[in-house]
């Protein structure tokens, strides 16, 4: 990988992790439903002009219906259980649970499509799920209540992202990957337009609110989709999934400089044992190691 390309993969993360913060500060003003109407309706507005082509309309179009149930399953749905979900937990802690979402990727696989899946990948999900435990823990421990729902929100979320994956990959594989994120995008604000008139908020929110909000649908949605094909273009798939490793750090460190966060050591034990899980259950080691063993 490129200086360049790897400055690209840090910028990344950085954005997506600040998209926890943008999510905290925002929803109390908004509301979920709300705030993700506006996340999901901005992106997809700047997104469609990329795939105002003769191909990529016609794959929108072939393949609307399974469009459809990625934008309900990697957008609408779980954007709105972590603005749940942030109403009560730290921006942080959510970071390091979003990371568990290569987790359900892997066991999903395993179960759905039968993929194969290594001992390793097995203890890896053992220590990334013991790892959400004591962030739990250690979460109801700072806060003197157990954030049961909104962890469970999460999970929830993660859980849908790892399904939506399994499910491009058996279904859409052949739907350019810009294609796909334009028209989810536009298709989960469709699903969400009708629920934003029953839950809009009872007051207007404040003008910094606002700002949160539009910088969640350009920047850390729109932009950040463009800046992640690009890296999978320039350095491939499996490398641009390591920015997943990555978000948690910048999470962390947006929720303590911008919002006075605070982590435990006993939630610092939980972070290492997530992104250990993480790093294990997707099978990243065996990969990395393959590719640097010599050609017999």
């Amino acid at each position: 990988m490129q200086a360049r390309h790897f400055i690209e993969l840090i910028f990344l993360a950085g954005i997506w992790g600040a998209a926890f913060i943008f999510t905290r500060t925002a929803t109390p003003e908004f509301g979920p439903i709300s705030l993700i109407t506006m996340r999901a309706g901005i992106a997809s507005l700047i997104l469609l002009p990329f795939v105002c082509n003769r191909l990529a309309l016609a794959q929108i179009t072939k393949h609307w219906q399974g469009i459809l149930i990625v934008g309900l399953t990697n957008t609408a749905i779980p954007f709105c259980l972590f603005s749940y979900s942030l109403l009560h937990i730290g921006a942080g802690y959510a970071s390091v649970m979003n990371a568990t979402a290569p987790m359900f990727g892997a066991l999903i696989g395993l179960l759905w499509l039968k993929q194969r899946i290594s001992g390793l990948a097995v203890v890896g999900l053992v220590i990334g799920f013991m790892g959400v435990a004591i962030l739990s823990a250690a979460q109801a421990a700072a806060f003197n209540a157990l954030a049961v729902l909104p962890t469970l929100a999460t999970l929830g979320a993660t859980a849908l992202y790892g399904y939506a994956g399994c499910f491009t990959k058996q279904y859409l594989s052949d739907v350019s990957p810009m294609a796909l994120a334009a028209g989810s995008l536009f298709a989960a604000t469709l699903c969400l337009l009708p629920l934003n008139i029953w839950f809009m908020p009872s007051s207007l929110p404040s003008s910094s609110s606002w700002i949160d909000a539009i910088a969640l649908g350009s920047l850390c949605t729109a932009l950040a989709y463009l800046l992640y094909f690009r890296l999978i273009a320039n350095v491939g798939p499996s490398n641009a999934l390591m920015v997943a490793y990555l978000i948690p750090a910048f999470g962390i460190m947006w929720g303590i400089i911008l919002l006075g966060e605070t982590f435990t050591m006993l939630m610092w034990a939980g972070v290492v044992l997530v992104i250990s899980g993480v790093v294990l259950a997707t099978g990243i080691i065996e990969r990395r190691r393959l590719k640097i063993k010599p050609a017999l």
